[in-house]
């Protein structure tokens, strides 16, 4: 039982950090426009196809060292990832920036929906189901034994790339000039730019910053679980994002790397407790988790964890 348990918390932390990665993207983007980037789930997927093309096509997987094909794939997600998002704020946000919420709202969902079946005519093939094992190779396959519990060696890998993408972004918005200059816009949008800020190059920055995240979380998902793809891949784990970033208290950095992990902890337990309850599948239901966590968040405290109190009017 401790080896399960072990193992689910290595999974639950996984999964959160995959989470935390796309939620960051979410509440940076609320931060300073406030605005949900309902496609922010569909680059994600745009990530994990990049990452795949990558690894099956556009590199000879036999003449490169498994990890150093890891951190090309990464590198790629990553910068295609953050193209795109750049793109999606140049031409789909940035005409409606003084448009109504509705309007922008609105556009979100038709950029998401642009991107799940226009891709259909760009991604024509999808990968096998064991993506990961042919990515990463022997070296990556042999597992980990810690404590008599055999680690996989890509979910350590993912909780270590998570967690050095997470220590730059702290330190680039707590300590550099343009993270200075991300949170006054945040602050407030219009005196930001009465001091000389210039806001459309913050806003692209931001775009730019958290596409590239939720591209690394969409490669390193892919690899790590090798999950076939579609180009609705990033449906479900955008919703969760979304959540983990409500919950940790939306526009909070460190709010969304907690929600992501509390999310991914809380669908691991579940399928730790499963063979507990005989008679009732309780993982087909682990999805429902996220969902039961926001309404208990929206009930109990709508601002989430690290949110501001919500002022009534």
């Amino acid at each position: 039982m401790t080896e399960q348990f072990i193992q689910q918390l290595v999974n639950g932390l996984m999964l959160g950090a995959i989470y935390a990665l796309i939620a960051l993207g979410y509440t940076m983007v609320y931060g300073v426009l406030r605005l949900i980037n309902f496609a922010h789930g569909d680059v994600y997927m745009v990530g994990a196809y990049l990452a795949y093309y990558t690894s099956m096509q556009w590199v000879n997987r036999e003449l490169i060292n498994p990890y150093a094909l890891l951190v090309i794939m990464l590198f790629v997600s990553m910068i295609g990832c953050s193209l795109l998002g750049l793109l999606i704020e140049r031409v789909a946000y940035r005409p409606l920036r003084e448009a109504p919420r509705i309007s922008v709202l609105i556009t979100a969902i038709g950029v998401s929906l642009l991107l799940e079946y226009g891709g259909l005519l760009v991604f024509k093939t999808a990968p096998p189901p064991s993506i990961a094992e042919e990515v990463r190779g022997a070296a990556m396959q042999t597992p980990l034994v810690l404590f008599g519990v055999a680690i996989d060696k890509g979910q350590l890998a993912v909780l270590s790339v998570t967690l050095v993408l997470m220590i730059l972004l702290w330190q680039f918005v707590t300590n550099t000039q343009t993270g200075r200059a991300m949170r006054a816009v945040a602050h407030d949008f219009d005196t930001a730019a009465l001091m000389g800020i210039n806001v459309d190059r913050i806003v692209a920055i931001t775009f730019l910053i958290g596409s590239a995240l939720a591209g690394a979380g969409g490669m390193m998902n892919a690899t790590a679980l090798g999950t076939p793809l579609t180009t609705f891949y990033g449906l479900m784990p955008g919703v969760k994002a979304f959540v983990a970033a409500v919950l940790g208290g939306i526009g909070n950095i460190p709010g969304a790397v907690l929600g992501g992990i509390i999310l991914g902890l809380a669908e691991a337990m579940v399928v730790f407790a499963d063979p507990f309850i005989p008679g009732f599948e309780l993982t087909g239901y682990k999805d429902a988790v996220t969902f039961v966590i926001l309404i208990g968040v929206l009930l109990v405290k709508p601002s989430g964890i690290f949110g501001s109190p919500v002022e009534k009017v």
